[in-house]
């Protein structure tokens, strides 16, 4: 099997009349292949206003959004929170288009995330319900806390992520990095 680690930024939130519903709005996805293939792409239409209301959306994912350099960020709009104009600013289309792209061109995928359950929802609602899947696309992600736990192995002898959390990227290739650490465990 040829791993995929990847990671999600969402805002889940309740929905409909009397907030009776849920949903899960993409922010940000990110994807490394043990092949040393990387994507990253940011949800060019996000519920910007409602993510401005989420104090800690606002802290801890915002600020790992791309921004404008140089002189383009005297120009950028103080309104926005990241740079439309980045490469990784996507439409959600386009990002399922290059993330079934992405995983088709692994052999023998097996999706890893660290409490993948609602990544994983996500990542699946890219292209409609389950059964709208493209072919090739796992129906289920392994996590790597069960695995930790299937080892026997607690949360604080894992390893530490240096930087970047909550920045998809960064946390997709920390996934990478703990579900490694724990396959060399598991052979030992």
């Amino acid at each position: 099997m040829t791993a995929i680690d990847y990671d999600l930024e969402f805002l889940e939130r309740r929905s409909g009349w009397f907030r009776k519903h849920y949903t899960i709005d993409l922010i940000s996805i990110a994807m490394v292949a043990e092949d040393g293939r990387t994507y990253y792409a940011v949800n060019r239409n996000m519920p910007i206003r409602r993510i401005r209301r989420h104090r800690w959306l606002m802290a801890n994912v915002v600020p790992s959004l791309p921004k404008a350099h140089g002189d383009r960020r005297l120009t950028m709009p103080k309104r926005w929170l990241f740079d439309y104009a980045d490469p990784a600013v996507k439409r959600q289309d386009r990002i399922a288009h290059e993330v079934a792209a992405f995983i088709r061109d692994t052999l023998d995928v097996e999706l890893w995330a660290n409490y993948g359950a609602y990544d994983h929802v996500r990542l699946c609602w890219l292209w409609g319900l389950m059964v709208d899947l493209p072919a090739g696309v796992p129906m289920y992600t392994n996590d790597i806390q069960q695995e930790a736990r299937r080892l026997g192995i607690g949360w604080d002898a894992l390893p530490k992520q240096p930087d970047g959390e909550h920045n998809a990227l960064a946390d997709a290739r920390h996934n990478q990095t703990v579900r490694r650490w724990l396959e060399a465990r598991s052979a030992a």
